[in-house]
C-alpha cells in the first residue's frame, strides 16, 4: 500500500509531494493515522540548511507536530490499541527528525514517545500541544517555576508565547505581555493579562519575579533581566539570535537566574493536553489542508501565519 508523503529532498528546494510506501510497525513501534500535522519555522530550518545536519537521510518526510489514530500496533506493544486517540510530542529522536514524519497519511513511530490524548481534545489543538504548548508549558511551570500568585512576563506573543501566557495564567499567575506586533495587543488582552507593551523596557519597574523571553534577540533578554527582581529568573526560550549582548552586571548584582529552556518531557505534554481538555488553553490555529503543506511552509516562512500552522486531514 501508498501513500501521500510531503518529503525534503535538498537544501533549498521546495518539499516534494510524493507516493511512499505506507509503514508497517516493527516491534515497539505502533502505526498513527495522521489526523493533523503543524508546520514549524523548525521545518524552514531543514529546508534552508540551518538545521539540516539533524536530519539522518534524505529524502525524508517531515512533520514533528503529531496527532492521529492509532492505525497498528506492533509485537510488544501493550499501551496503546487500534482506534485511540494519540499524539506524538515533538522530540529530536521522533518523527519529522530522526526519522519519517507527520505530513503523511501515516507515520511509524516508536511507542515509547507517544502519549494517550484525553477526550474532548480536538485533533489541531492536540498536534500544536505536541511542540508550542510541550515547549511553553516546560519552559513556564518546570524552568519558570510559576504558580498562584507568580508575577509574570512574557516577551514575545507568536504560537509559543500566547500558549505560555495561557499557561501562567491557569497556574494562578498574574501576566503582562511583551510584543512589538502591536496587531495582536487585542488578542493579548482578550486573553486576561494585566497589561500589554510593545517593549520589555517599558515594563522595568515592575521587579517581575519571572520573565520568560519567547523572542531572544538579545535587547530583549537584556530587557528581561533588568525587568526581574533581585533574584528573579528569565528563562530564555526564543532563538531570534545565536549570539547577543547582555548586562553581565546587572545580572550577576542583582543575582537574577538566567535559564536556557527548550522542549520539553511527555509528561509536560500530558499536563498541556489536560489544560488544552479542560478549555484552560488553547493554541491560535490557522488550519489548512494536507495539499496546503507545501505552500504553508512558504506563508510560515513569509512571516504571513497568525498563531500556529496546523493541516487536519485523514
Amino acid at each position: 500500500m501508498t501513500m501521500r508523503a510531503w518529503q525534503f529532498t535538498e537544501v533549498g528546494e521546495p518539499l516534494s509531494l510524493r507516493e511512499v510506501p505506507a509503514p508497517t510497525p516493527t516491534a515497539g513501534e505502533i502505526v498513527v493515522q495522521v489526523r493533523a500535522a503543524g508546520l514549524c519555522h523548525s521545518d524552514i530550518g531543514f529546508l534552508d540548511g540551518t538545521l539540516t545536519p539533524l536530519l539522518p537521510f534524505r529524502p525524508i518526510t517531515l512533520g514533528h507536530e503529531i496527532a492521529g489514530i492509532v492505525a497498528t500496533v506492533g509485537a510488544n506493544v501493550e499501551e496503546f490499541e487500534v482506534g485511540q486517540q494519540v499524539v506524538i510530542p515533538a522530540a529530536i529522536e521522533g518523527p519529522g527528525t530522526s526519522m519519517d514524519g507527520g505530513f503523511a497519511d501515516f507515520v511509524a513511530v516508536p511507542a515509547r514517545l507517544v502519549v494517550p490524548m484525553p477526550d474532548g481534545v480536538p485533533f489541531d489543538q492536540a498536534a500544536a500541544a505536541t511542540d508550542a504548548g510541550l515547549t511553553s508549558y516546560h519552559a513556564v511551570a518546570i524552568q519558570g517555576q510559576v504558580g498562584a500568585g507568580t508575577r509574570v512576563a512574557v516577551v514575545g506573543l507568536g504560537g509559543l508565547g500566547s500558549v505560555g501566557a495561557q499557561i501562567a495564567l491557569a497556574l494562578g499567575a498574574t501576566v503582562h505581555v511583551a510584543e512589538k506586533n502591536e496587531r495582536v495587543h487585542d488578542f493579548a488582552r482578550s486573553l486576561g493579562v494585566d497589561a500589554v507593551v510593545s517593549d520589555i523596557n517599558d515594563l522595568r519597574d515592575l521587579e517581575f519575579d519571572v520573565v520568560v523571553d519567547f523572542a531572544g534577540f538579545g535587547t530583549t533578554t537584556d530587557g528581561a533581566i533588568h525587568a526581574v527582581r533581585r533574584g528573579g529568573r528569565v528563562i530564555l526560550v526564543g532563538l531570534g539570535l545565536a549570539r547577543a549582548e547582555i548586562d553581565l552586571q546587572a545580572l550577576t548584582l542583582n543575582e537574577v537566574e538566567l535559564i536556557g529552556s527548550q522542549a520539553g518531557t511527555k509528561e509536560d505534554c500530558a499536563a498541556v493536553l489536560e489544560l488544552v481538555a479542560a478549555r484552560r488553553i488553547a493554541s491560535r490555529i490557522t488550519a489548512i489542508g494536507f495539499e496546503d503543506i507545501g505552500d504553508g511552509i512558504g506563508k510560515l516562512e513569509r512571516g504571513e501565519v497568525v498563531g500556529r500552522l496546523v493541516a487536519t486531514f485523514g
